[in-house]
C-alpha cells in the first residue's frame, strides 16, 4: 500500500522503522471490502463516517513494545520488546545485581560496556521507542484534529500520549537531565507533520528544551482529549495497555517531577490518586510474590501480554525467564539470578513487608510459601539459589506447573503517584507536608513502624528516592531516576563482583547512550553524537 511505502522510507531516520511496518503497517483500512488500497485521505473520510475502523492501528501503538526479535533478530534473546529496555536500565543500577554470565543477556549493563554506538540496548532503545512513534504518527495523521467525536478523541488520544511517553524515554536515555540541559542536543523530532520531509532529508538533534516542548503539548492535548471523551479511569485488564485520563496525569506527573514543576506534579499525581479507582496493594497482598497480573487494582498502565504472544511461545525469551526466580523455563533458573542490593535489603526495617521481596543472608524469605521455599533451595538444576535473589515477582497464574511466562509488565502503579506527590509536596516549599504523605503510606501499606523522620526538603526528597528503589525495584524505573536526582551510581556494599563494584559520577559521559551507529551513517543532519567513553568505569574497592 501507498503508506506501507511511505513509512518504509523513514529508515533513513528510524532505525529498523521498517520492521514496525512490517506488523503494524497494513491494517484494517488497507483491505477488503473497502478496495485493496486507499488513500489517508480516504481513510479520513472512511473513519469520519465510522470511527471504530481506526481500532487495529490504536492497539498497534503498544503493540509495537511487546514483539520478539524485531530491532536485533530472533538469536537476540534480549530482543523482547520495551520490558527488556526496563531490564536493561535496571541492570545499570546499584540496586539490581546479578553476575556477568554466558545465560545473563544484560551483562553488557550490569559492566558497562554497553556504551557503543553498537551496542544492543542502544539499539533497543532507539529501534522500539521510534517505531512507536511511527505507529503513533500514523493514527495522529489519519484523525481530524478538531474531532468532537468521543470514540475519535479517545484514539487521537492514544497517539499523542504514546508519543510523548516515547520521547520520553528517549530524552532520558540521550542526554542528561532536563534542568539546566535545555540547550544540549537531544534525539530527532519526527511527528505526523514533518515525517515525509524527515524520510527524504533527515533531521538533527532537536535540543532537550524542543523535546520537552513536544511532550509538554502531546501530554496536554491527550488529556484535554481523554477527559472531554469521559475516559477518566480503567479497571479491566486489557484495557490497562491504553492511556486514560487517570494514567496520562500520572505520566504528565513523571515529566513535571523531572522538570521540577513541583506544584503542577502536586495536582497531576493527586488527580490520578481521587480519579483512577485504583488503591495501593495492602501488605497482605504483597507478603507473598506477585506483581504478574495487570487485573491488579493497583496498576494504572501496563504491557499486556497473552499466552499466543510470541515472546511467550518462543520459550525463554521473554521477562519473566530473565527477572522470576520462579520460572523453571528461563535463564534465571541456569544462573542469571536477578539480586537485591545486600545494602538495600539489609537497611530494610524488620516490619517492611518488602524486605521479604528478597531472599536474606540465609536463603530465606517469610513471605515465601512452603512449597516456594523448598523450590528455591533445592528443586533446581542450579547449584544453589544466592541471597537476596529476588522472590517480588510470581510465576504466571502462580502455578509452578505451568512453564508458560505470560506475565503482564507494570508500566505504571497508584503507588508512584503517592511517591511523586510527597517528593512534590516538599520541594514545593512544604517539607512536613511531603514526610506526613511519605509517612502515611509506607505506614499504611509497607511498613507500621515507618516514619519519615527528614524535616528538610532535599532530605525528604531523598528519602523518597529510597523508597522508590524498594517499591519500583525490577520495574524499569531506577535508572532515569539516577539521571533525574543526579546520583552516583555506588555499587559499594550492593553485592556485585569486584569487576563490576563501579562508583559513577552523575555526569560521567558513561550515563548516557550513544546513538545507534546505525542512524548514525543513514542521518546525514544528525550531527555529533555523544561523547564515547574511552572504557567502561573503573571498579573500586568494595565496602561491607
Amino acid at each position: 500500500t501507498s503508506n506501507f511505502t511511505e513509512s518504509l522510507k523513514l529508515n533513513k531516520i528510524l532505525y529498523f522503522a521498517g520492521l514496525c511496518v512490517l506488523a503494524t503497517g497494513c491494517n484494517d483500512l488497507d483491505t477488503e471490502p473497502l478496495g485493496n488500497i486507499i488513500t489517508s485521505t480516504q481513510k479520513s473520510d472512511v473513519i469520519k463516517g465510522d470511527p471504530a475502523m481506526i481500532e487495529s492501528s490504536v492497539s498497534a501503538i503498544p503493540s509495537t513494545g511487546n514483539l520478539f526479535g524485531k530491532i536485533l533478530g530472533t538469536n537476540q534473546h534480549m530482543d523482547f520488546g520495551y520490558p527488556a529496555i526496563l531490564a536493561g536500565l535496571d541492570s545499570r543500577t546499584a540496586e539490581m545485581v546479578s553476575d556477568v554470565t554466558g545465560y545473563n543477556w544484560f551483562s553488557e549493563q550490569v559492566e558497562f560496556s554497553d556504551y557503543k554506538p553498537t551496542s544492543r540496548l542502544t539499539r533497543m532503545i532507539w529501534g522500539t521507542m521510534y517505531n512507536q512513534i511511527l505507529a503513533a504518527n500514523s493514527v495522529i495523521a489519519t484523525i481530524d484534529s478538531e474531532t468532537k467525536d468521543p470514540l475519535s478523541m479517545y484514539y487521537l488520544a492514544q497517539g499523542l500520549a504514546y508519543r510523548a511517553n516515547s520521547y520520553f524515554v528517549l530524552a532520558q536515555s540521550y542526554q542528561f537531565t532536563y534542568k539546566g540541559n535545555e540547550t544540549l542536543p537531544c534525539v530527532p523530532l519526527i511527528t505526523d507533520k514533518n515525517q515525509n520531509e524527515v524520510a527524504s532529508n533527515g533531521a538533527p538533534r532537536a535540543t532537550v528544551q524542543e523535546v520537552y516542548d513536544q511532550i509538554d503539548s502531546d501530554i496536554n492535548e491527550a488529556i484535554r482529549l481523554l477527559e472531554e471523551s469521559g475516559r477518566i479511569s480503567a479497571t479491566a485488564r486489557a484495557d490497562k495497555k491504553f492511556f486514560n485520563a487517570s494514567n496520562a496525569h500520572g505520566l504528565r506527573a513523571r515529566i513535571n517531577l523531572v522538570k521540577q514543576n513541583w506544584a503542577e506534579a502536586v495536582k497531576d499525581a493527586q488527580y490520578v490518586i481521587d480519579n483512577s479507582k485504583a488503591t495501593p496493594y495492602s501488605i497482605a497482598e504483597v507478603s507473598k510474590p506477585s506483581f504478574w497480573d495487570a487485573a491488579d487494582h493497583s496498576w494504572l498502565l501496563a504491557v499486556i501480554v497473552e499466552e499466543s504472544d510470541r515472546v511467550v511461545t518462543i520459550g525463554i525469551c521473554n521477562w519473566p525467564s530473565m527477572m522470576c526466580s520462579f520460572s523453571s523455563n528461563g535463564y534465571v533458573a541456569v544462573g542469571a539470578w536477578r539480586r537485591g542490593s545486600k545494602k538495600m535489603v539489609d537497611g530494610l526495617n524488620i516490619d517492611d513487608v518488602r524486605k521479604g521481596w528478597f531472599l536474606n543472608s540465609n536463603g530465606k524469605s517469610p513471605n515465601l510459601s512452603a512449597e516456594q521455599q523448598a523450590y528455591l533451595t533445592g528443586a533446581i538444576s542450579a547449584p544453589s539459589t544466592p541471597a537476596y535473589v529476588n522472590v517480588k515477582f510470581d510465576i504466571y497464574n502462580s502455578n509452578f506447573s505451568n512453564p508458560v511466562c505470560a506475565n503482564d509488565m507494570p508500566l505504571m502503579r497508584i503507588e508512584e503517584m503517592y511517591l511523586i506527590l510527597a517528593e512534590a509536596q516538599a520541594m514545593g516549599g512544604d517539607a512536613a507536608t511531603g514526610a506526613q504523605t511519605l509517612t502515611s503510606f509506607i505506614s499504611t501499606y509497607r511498613d507500621p513502624s515507618y516514619t519519615c523522620a527528614a524535616s528538610t526538603a532535599e532530605g525528604v526528597q531523598d528519602e523518597v528516592w529510597k523508597q522508590r528503589c524498594v517499591e519500583f525495584w525490577g520495574e524499569g524505573m531506577g535508572y532515569f531516576d539516577y539521571l533525574r536526582l543526579r546520583k552516583a551510581i555506588d555499587r559499594r556494599g550492593a553485592g556485585f563482583a569486584p569487576a563490576q563494584c563501579f562508583n559513577i559520577e552523575p555526569n560521567d559521559p558513561i550515563l548516557l547512550f550513544q546513538i545507534p551507529q546505525t542512524e548514525v551513517e543513514g542521518n546525514t543532519q544528525l550531527g555529533a553524537n555523544n561523547p564515547e567513553p574511552s572504557k567502561a568505569p573503573t571498579p573500586v574497592a568494595d565496602v561491607d
